[in-house]
């Protein structure tokens, strides 16, 4: 089974490839800020139960770069962050899929390939994934006329953690984590949130991905400072959220509540609460009513003025 699936993702790879200009990109070309070094510690990319490949122990973040065809581009951008309750990531389908589907509707898709938090790896893993979202929006600025961008049509999407790791970059943009090299913003014009872990507070919170980013004994301080339906301000970025309201891993509460925090702060957002669906459907494809949101999220791009 997992030799089909894998003949599968190859054709996936080269049939998306074929239609887009590609390149990879290290996101910190001299080594990622607060690193530590474990040369047990190294990049792998296992098959799960299902036969589905999944990264994990990323040490050297990269930035997948996929351009949609010159005839159809139309100068946007977005950085995607795959799931994986940050402890993989869930490149396939919450990854190359998503890229593909950017890239049709003329926007370029640019994967994430984050660190996933370890203690091993980094002196504060708390901040380690925000690290590379934050250089990787400032990266696609800063090469936005290289890559016939608008440097203001930049937005992040992310899945369940990754929908984490994309609303902390919406929420946590000003805050210094590292030291940048210039002043290039790294404020994301709009996010698009699938079914996104959002609150770190019980009773909705999602364990795995609490423990993993904040560890077992996190304070409530720390708590609350990655819950970011309480770092929601007037200057946090538009946002389409996407939830089921059976999903019984990461309860649609999450985006109910930052929902609630954009509405709260006067921020332009759209929210698509489906009967069905549960968990980590991707662009859920032949499902039920929740195989809209694609079609809808490109209609609230192209009402927002993101994508022309």
């Amino acid at each position: 089974m997992a030799r089909f699936f894998m003949a599968g993702l190859v054709l996936m790879l080269v049939t998306l490839c074929a239609n887009a200009q590609t390149t990879t990109i290290k996101v910190w070309p001299d080594g990622p800020p607060g690193a530590k070094l474990d040369p047990n510690y190294r990049e792998e990319t296992r098959m799960d139960q299902a036969g589905k490949p999944r990264v994990v122990r990323v040490t050297d973040p990269t930035l997948l770069v996929y351009l949609p065809p010159a005839e159809k581009a139309n100068g946007s951008a977005v950085v995607v962050c795959p799931g994986g309750g940050y402890g993989v990531l869930a490149i396939d389908h919450e990854g190359y899929d998503i890229a593909a589907w950017l890239n049709e509707m003329g926007t370029a898709g640019i994967i994430l390939k984050y660190r996933l938090p370890s203690d091993a790896i980094m002196q504060d893993k708390s901040v380690g994934p925000l690290q590379d979202a934050q250089e990787a929006i400032r990266i696609v600025r800063r090469r936005a006329a290289e890559w016939k961008l608008d440097p203001n049509r930049i937005g992040i999407m992310g899945f369940s953690a990754g929908g984490h790791l994309a609303s902390t970059a919406s929420t946590h943009f000003s805050e210094a984590v590292y030291t940048p090299t210039d002043a290039t913003s790294a404020r994301p014009d709009f996010s698009i949130l699938l079914y996104p872990v959002i609150s770190l507070q019980p009773p909705y919170y999602h364990g795995g991905s609490r423990n993993n980013l904040l560890g077992s004994e996190a304070s409530q301080a720390q708590v609350e400072r990655f819950s970011n339906d309480l770092q929601v301000t007037a200057q946090t970025p538009p946002a389409f959220l996407v939830h089921s309201a059976d999903d019984t891993g990461v309860p649609a509460m999450n985006s109910i509540l930052y929902f609630q925090a954009l509405l709260k702060n006067k921020v332009p957002a759209e929210m698509h609460i489906y009967q069905t669906g549960g968990h980590g459907y991707g662009l859920a494809k032949g499902r039920a009513t929740e195989s809209g949101w694609p079609e809808a999220c490109r209609s609230w791009l192209k009402t927002r003025g993101f994508v022309k």
